[in-house]
């Protein structure tokens, strides 16, 4: 089914781009949640008189994405976690932990931007890239350290 996106989906695309999604996609997600609307000839004369409207949206929000690209770059994230005889974590340090650590530093992100492909085990230090728009990923260090008794 082809539809125009009224808002940005990040698996999608950006707003006011036309895509072809499952019919079963379109009628129990998209639609409902007036997050598109059906590419018809009356709704895509609409999009053209919105589209200036939503290219200073998209220029907005990538600036503003650009903005805490900036402000994240560089940023030191110490977690401390209970550790084995063998150095190994007890459990491991997700998504979760790390955007509880980051909010610790008056930083907020969500969990599905940051992109762990899997969770952390060892004590270390990583590089953890954060999804702040599309194409805009700027790395954290992510310094796991052993917890002081």
């Amino acid at each position: 089914m082809k539809l125009i996106l009224k808002e940005t989906i990040e698996s999608l695309g950006v707003i006011g781009s036309e895509v072809t999604v499952a019919n079963g996609y379109a009628r129990n997600y998209l639609l409902p949640q007036n997050k598109a609307a059906i590419d018809t000839p009356a709704n895509r004369k609409m999009l053209k008189q919105k589209k200036a409207k939503l290219d200073l949206q998209i220029i907005k929000e990538k600036g503003l994405a650009e903005e805490m690209a900036k402000k994240l770059e560089g940023v030191v994230c110490k977690i401390s976690a209970k550790i084995s005889k063998e150095d190994h974590l007890y459990g491991s340090v997700s998504s979760r932990d790390i955007v509880d650590a980051l909010a610790s530093q008056d930083i907020k992100v969500e969990k599905k931007m940051v992109l762990l492909s899997e969770p952390i085990k060892n004590i270390g230090i990583y590089k953890i890239p954060i999804r702040v728009y599309k194409e805009v990923e700027p790395e954290i260090t992510v310094e796991i350290v052993p917890e002081s008794k």
